[in-house]
């Protein structure tokens, strides 16, 4: 064999392993870019925020600025609040919102998958949840206070029929949008109405699912805290109300940073879950699946 024909496949796998390590460091210089701008732009926003409280262009009364706001986190932190310590709110909230999520994301898959495999019942019930789903559901929360009392299980209920809603919705679209190939193959291979739900369907349906579960749990959190906003023993909605309450502007601010902090950090174990299952994914354009 000639020489050049035994050299070029090697040659080829170089030229294809650079350009794999070319888009890696592409990537990674978008990323830092991405990540430094964001940086850039939180501090801009907090530094403004800051001198024009500061030099009294906006009410330092109502508006607060971000030095007080950290103090009040601070002294929550060292000192706890009225209520008790800020971990003790913390948790409390977080555990309404993380056990009405599971209530929620559960009953929306599950009634999902059955409407969207089931089409008679989803004939049958599918105004009836339009209605539902049109009605205000935070005007629900009172309600659901005056049912389970200043307890957990008012704000519980408030965070189910927030979350609820957009996982059904996802969860019967994907369901309607499986491959019917797949499904008729299936079938074919004997599979019972059972089997295809549980290992065509489910799977099929997944990155629907997960797509819902990034805002659903933001749903979750609003609906624990309206519900400790409105009637509560503890939780960070009450520190919300008990800030408005003595007009602590920064309490009130302070209460919604903690409330985002969570939020971020549930939205980060989420993308990681999300990525760790779905690996065989193709990445999208910006370096992110």
């Amino acid at each position: 064999m000639p020489p050049d024909l035994r050299t070029a496949p090697a040659t080829e796998d170089r030229r294809a392993g650079g350009r794999t390590r070319a888009r890696a460091r592409a990537a990674r210089r978008r990323g830092l870019l991405v990540h430094g701008t964001r940086v850039l732009l939180l501090t801009a926003v907090l530094g403004a925020w800051e001198l024009l409280a500061r030099t009294e262009v906006i009410d330092p009364f109502n508006f607060s600025m971000p030095s007080r706001i950290w103090d009040q986190i601070a002294q929550w932190a060292a000192h706890g609040t009225a209520q008790g310590s800020l971990g003790e709110q913390i948790g409390y909230t977080l555990y309404e919102a993380l056990l009405g999520w599971v209530i929620g994301v559960t009953c929306g898959v599950v009634l999902g998958i059955t409407l969207g495999r089931v089409p008679f019942l989803a004939e049958v019930l599918g105004p009836y949840l339009k209605v539902l789903n049109a009605l205000p559901r935070i005007v629900l929360a009172p309600i659901f206070l005056i049912w389970f009392g200043l307890g957990p299980a008012s704000k519980v209920a408030s965070a189910v029929v927030l979350v609820f809603f957009p996982v059904f919705f996802n969860a019967f679209q994907g369901a309607r949008e499986v491959d019917r190939n797949l499904v008729a193959n299936a079938r074919i291979l004997g599979a019972s109405n059972r089997r295809v739900t549980l290992q065509v369907v489910v799977p099929s349906a997944t990155s629907w699912i997960f797509t819902s579960l990034h805002i659903s749990f933001g749903f979750a959190l609003i609906g624990a805290i309206v519900g400790e906003y409105i009637g509560a023993t503890k939780g960070l909605g009450l520190l919300v109300a008990t800030s408005q309450g003595t007009f602590n502007a920064a309490g009130v601010y302070a209460a919604m940073v903690i409330l985002a902090v969570v939020a971020l950090l549930a939205e980060g174990l989420l993308t990681f879950a999300e990525k760790r299952l779905f690996r065989w994914k193709p990445a999208a354009p910006g370096g992110e699946r």
